[in-house]
């Protein structure tokens, strides 16, 4: 079996391209799918999810320019850049989460919501695996941050599946903010560990 280290370069690298290319498409027809299922259904974490894949576009097209180019600097602000959405992300859930929390508002049944939810969470799994090993491949540090990235937003679908289904199925309505707070979690965890961790 091949393993990461002895993957030519160029063909790592053109495999780092398509991945990140493959997740700008998916996650530029989620942005609307998303929209359709958060207006209609009135989520706050379809609408977050929404952002969050607003964040991963951001992420990925970091990811292309920094694989472009060479230099340390070009890679700290391509990690700065990544950090600084996950927080926005993070402020923007919070306040959502917490204003749906204490106003008591109850989002709608939403099948398309939990159906894109759930086949995004498999192809970001499978997307997350395959930028971990293509960054080894590469020693890229970027590459394998934003595949982080790319797990976290798989976590976060089945999170916001999770919440979906019990409000569809038990009408826990506060499952849905609830959901918002574990995308909360997740985002200020990446934001600490790109710009206090290793990197």
């Amino acid at each position: 079996m091949t393993t990461p280290n002895k993957i030519p370069r160029q063909s790592a690298l053109r495999r780092g391209f398509a991945l990140e290319y493959a997740t700008l498409g998916w996650n530029t027809v989620g942005i609307v799918v998303l929209a359709v299922a958060a207006t209609s259904a009135r989520s706050v974490a379809l609408a977050g999810f929404g952002l969050d894949s607003l964040i991963e576009i951001g992420a990925s097209t970091v990811v292309i320019w920094e694989l472009s180019g060479t230099g340390e600097a070009r890679r700290r602000r391509a990690l700065r850049l990544i950090g600084a959405g996950f927080a926005l992300l993070a402020l923007y859930l919070l306040v959502q989460s917490t204003v749906v929390l204490a106003t008591g508002f109850h989002p709608h049944h939403s099948a398309l919501g939990i159906t894109w939810t759930a086949v995004t969470a498999a192809v970001m799994f499978a997307l997350a695996a395959g930028k971990a090993r293509t960054g080894a491949a590469l020693d890229n540090p970027v590459l394998k941050t934003e595949g982080r990235v790319t797990l976290i937003d798989g976590l976060l679908a089945a999170a916001v599946l999770v919440g979906l289904v019990l409000n569809s199925t038990l009408g826990w309505w506060w499952a849905d903010p609830a959901a918002g707070y574990v995308l909360v979690y997740y985002a200020v965890r990446e934001v600490r560990e790109i710009f206090f961790g290793e990197h």
